[in-house]
């Protein structure tokens, strides 16, 4: 078995998701403070001039332009306030309570800020700053609550279309990468050699008057196939089916190495209905036979255990053949080997991230063991049932 290779650049793995930039996202927002503070402008100088108090253009925009634009200075603020304390469905009173905090916070700074604006623009009407200031922060308080919650709803909506985008982003490259897999697969079974040693075996199997045991080894090659074909397009599958695929792969490989293939499964009742990546096994499994042991000319035993821990799916495969040093011998022989491994690593870190792993690596005594960890996830009641 040959240890695989990272994902190439430019495959689908490592393309991560765009972002707007940030100079697009401060014009925006500025832009669209200055179309509010234009049309509360307007207003005023209009309402005013219909009461009979004539009042210039430049001077309604100078009463009305400060209030929004000290809005646009405090909105990476609230963005940034909602991104890190995001009100979600869990522990959503805490962070409720601290965004009120919050904007009464900033509605009582926004009014000192307005009133040191317009008492620098010559626009103070009241004796002291201190009554000025009482005045903006009881008239305009609640209107200050509502820009806070607007730029919180908002930003959250943003964000959330950005995040859905990304997921179907992420989406059509999984189902990019699970065709690759399953071509992988087909492609496996179909190559020459594979196909030249499962014919060879059915043919000495029908002179030898085993009938039987040719027409099963051809119905698990239809079985096989059809299985890869009807899959198309699930990203994660139960368990139990991915080892009823593994035993059809397997049933063939018994027939072509007779007695020298032993298989040895240890898998924990419980995770028997946990969710895998569809076809993730089988790449494994025929690595470790084609480097691991049809290298030994004596028996050799595949192992494939599964277990639960700590919230963690854990799948092993092992066999006992010369190692990942005798395997890397034999590797300029087998061109495009270890490409079912690398599609294998790409697949989990686009599926899980952070939270799977694959590593190879020699198996204490001898042989290799190939390792997958992935979070420990029930699948539906529909695929569970299924097959």
């Amino acid at each position: 078995m040959i240890p695989a290779a990272p994902p190439t650049p430019g495959t689908p793995a490592s393309t991560p998701p765009a972002r707007p930039r940030r100079w697009l996202a401060a014009a925006a927002t500025l832009g669209l403070w200055t179309l509010l503070g234009v049309l509360a402008s307007a207003q005023m100088y209009f309402t005013l001039l219909a009461e009979g108090q004539p009042v210039r253009l430049w001077m309604a925009a100078s009463a009305q332009l400060p209030f929004w634009y000290l809005w646009a200075m405090l909105t990476p603020l609230v963005v940034w306030l909602g991104r890190r304390y995001p009100v979600k469905r869990q522990g959503w009173p805490a962070r409720a309570a601290l965004h009120i905090a919050c904007a009464a916070s900033l509605a009582l700074a926004h009014a000192l800020a307005l009133t040191a604006a317009r008492r620098a623009l010559g626009l103070a009407t009241m004796n002291t700053f201190g009554e000025m200031y009482v005045r903006f922060a009881t008239a305009y308080f609640h209107i200050n609550l509502l820009a806070y919650g607007a730029i919180l709803g908002v930003s959250h909506a943003l964000d959330y279309a950005r995040r859905l985008h990304e997921r179907e982003v992420t989406a059509s490259q999984l189902a990019a990468q699970l065709a690759q897999a399953q071509l992988r697969a087909l492609r496996t079974q179909l190559n020459p050699h594979f196909l030249f040693n499962a014919l060879h075996t059915v043919a000495m199997l029908v002179r030898g008057r085993q009938n039987a045991e040719a027409v099963k080894m051809l119905a698990g090659m239809s079985e096989l196939l059809r299985h890869v074909l009807d899959d198309a397009g699930a990203q994660e599958v139960p368990l139990r089916q991915e080892l009823a695929l593994l035993d059809r792969y397997l049933a063939i490989e018994r027939v072509r190495f007779h007695d020298r293939l032993r298989v040895q499964l240890d898998i924990a009742p419980d995770v028997l209905d946990l969710r895998v990546p569809n076809l993730v096994l089988q790449p494994l499994v025929e690595n470790a036979i084609r480097h691991g042991i049809s290298r030994r000319a004596a028996a050799g035993l595949l192992e494939i255990s599964a277990r639960q821990d700590d919230g963690k799916l854990w799948l092993e495969v092992r066999d006992d053949g010369p190692g990942l040093a005798a395997a890397a011998a034999y590797e300029a022989l087998d061109r495009g080997a270890g490409v079912g491994l690398a599609n294998t690593r790409a697949r989990l870190e686009r599926l899980y991230g952070g939270e799977g792993r694959f590593d190879v690596r020699d198996a204490p005594g001898t042989g290799v063991v190939a390792t997958i960890v992935i979070p420990a996830r029930a699948a539906d009641a529909g695929q569970a049932a299924a097959r």
